[in-house]
């Protein structure tokens, strides 16, 4: 979609205003920074239920969800800000220890310094907690931010927007676009230094190419089809339970739900039994958008097809097209669409499995990796699996909720997207790395590589510094070393 003269015009002097007001602000110390962190996690302790509230009236969740899975798990990353930033970002020395001899009388220092303006390209799902972490981490770094809400949650964005206003950061420092499709688009054509985008596969590939093409660095955290392994001694009834709330959570749309259940042979039937069980009272669920509950749709009746049989009840005729049916498809095929696809909707595969190389080989067939989950009773065996899989994070004996630790990383690899966001790696990707290098004295023998020097001087010194340094035997050190003393001696 093209974007209009004026749209475009009104982008850029958001920037503007942005970059205004940034430098300022990275000229404050890192506490300085805080204070309005402080004083935005409390108005987050005050207003809760105006924000639960917000979340409700446009997307159906109860306000108790919003205020454990939004609201307190954001409130605790401000903490984990006030904490910690100042020491994540501090300048660090490199030891003198790690100085090559050859920089003898050098000392360097490595900054991080902010990116400038980032661009934050907001989510809808969970609409307070991961732009709001995203916004506070770049802020806390010493950014300016340019948010895209989501089109989907406008009132939600709003009240979030209206609490970062009233804590107290600089005017101009964070600037809230239009919550449009075509608000995006601008957004990845305006002159920001870095974007943060957190939705879909498809949508992240479009961003990362057009950003790309302009050499303009970005977080993408993409879409996820997470897989549950089940071992042979797992607590049944807690996995079971586990697979239900993770599939079920916030309706299905969380990118980090549990979309395929590989369980082991031995415990197969029980395990199948325990989620029947529990899904013989699902009711339909309303999904946000329609499309993801005919994607759900199509996807279970593709693996039903393909000799998958149904554990939950089947879905009933509805006349609202974004309802959907939480969905649990027995014996799926692991090349089947509902094991490869993302989906936004409850809707999960169980798969048995003999040897765990067979599971592994399973799941490699899924091109995302951004969570997973092992249960077992045996920690180290869980430990040694976890380190086979190609996921973000892996959580042992529970689901979704440990990666709202503050003080972890968020983020996936293959279509699930890269970079970080949340915990000291979000933070830090929020900067750049500035060396200082500061050199005492006048020994410069590298000046004699230069047209007019004495470049064969300089051979010699590299030769003995090479081979006292890095000589293969305790002789040849001892003889670059007598060499090196040697052409030091007569470049006195």
């Amino acid at each position: 979609m093209e974007l209009t003269h004026n749209h475009s015009t009104a982008v850029a002097e958001q920037v503007e205003r942005i970059r205004s007001a940034q430098p300022a602000w990275e000229r404050l110390s890192v506490r300085a920074r805080l204070r309005p962190v402080r004083a935005l996690r409390h108005l987050l302790a005050d207003h809760y239920a105006d924000l639960c509230e917000a979340v409700r009236s446009e997307l159906g969740k109860a306000p108790d969800e919003t205020l454990a899975a939004e609201v307190l798990p954001l409130a605790d990353a401000c903490l984990f800000l006030e904490r910690e930033a100042a020491h994540v970002l501090r300048p660090r020395r490199v030891p003198a220890a790690q100085r090559p001899l050859w920089l003898w009388g050098q000392s360097d220092t490595v900054h991080r310094r902010p990116r400038g303006v980032i661009g934050v390209v907001g989510t809808w799902n969970y609409p307070l907690m991961l732009n709001g972490v995203q916004i506070a981490q770049a802020l806390t770094a010493g950014n300016g931010v340019l948010w895209k809400p989501s089109e989907v949650a406008p009132a939600s964005a709003a009240a979030l927007y209206s609490l970062f206003a009233r804590a107290g950061f600089p005017d101009g420092l964070l600037q809230a676009m239009e919550a449009t499709r075509e608000a995006g688009q601008a957004l990845t054509e305006a002159a920001v230094d870095h974007v943060i985008f957190t939705g879909s596969a498809a949508v992240g590939r479009r961003i990362a190419a057009r950003l790309g093409e302009r050499l303009i660095s970005s977080t993408l955290e993409l879409s996820g089809c997470d897989p549950m392994f089940v071992l042979g001694d797992a607590d049944l009834p807690m996995a079971a339970r586990a697979a239900w709330f993770g599939f079920t959570l916030n309706r299905g749309q969380t990118c980090i739900s549990v979309r395929r259940v590989f369980v082991h042979r031995s415990v197969y039937p029980a395990f199948c039994d325990l989620l029947k069980s529990l899904a013989s009272a699902a009711a339909p669920m309303k999904l946000a958008l329609a499309s993801q509950a005919r994607q759900a749709e199509r996807l279970v009746a593709e693996a039903l097809a393909d000799g998958g049989r149904l554990l939950t009840p089947p879905a009933a005729p509805n006349g609202d097209p974004a309802v959907c049916t939480p969905a649990v498809v027995a014996d799926a095929r692991p090349d089947s669409n509902l094991c490869l696809e993302a989906s936004f909707a409850p809707v999960m595969a169980v798969l048995p499995f003999d040897a765990p190389e067979e599971a592994l080989d399973a799941n490699g067939r899924c091109p995302y990796g951004l969570g997973a989950s092992v249960f077992t009773r045996d920690v180290g065996k869980a430990s040694a699996l976890a380190a086979l899989l190609r996921a973000g994070m892996v959580t042992v004996n529970d689901v979704i909720v440990p990666m709202a630790h503050p003080a972890t990383p968020f983020g996936g690899v293959g279509d699930s997207g890269w970079g970080a966001t949340q915990g000291p790696e979000g933070l830090l990707e929020m900067t750049t790395p500035q060396v200082i290098s500061v050199r005492r004295g006048t020994f410069r023998p590298h000046y004699e590589l230069a047209p007019g020097g004495n470049a064969a001087k300089q051979g010699e010194l590299v030769r003995a510094l090479l081979e006292s340094g890095h000589g293969s035997t305790f002789g040849r050190r001892g003889r670059g070393w007598r060499r090196l003393l040697a052409s030091l001696w007569r470049g006195a």
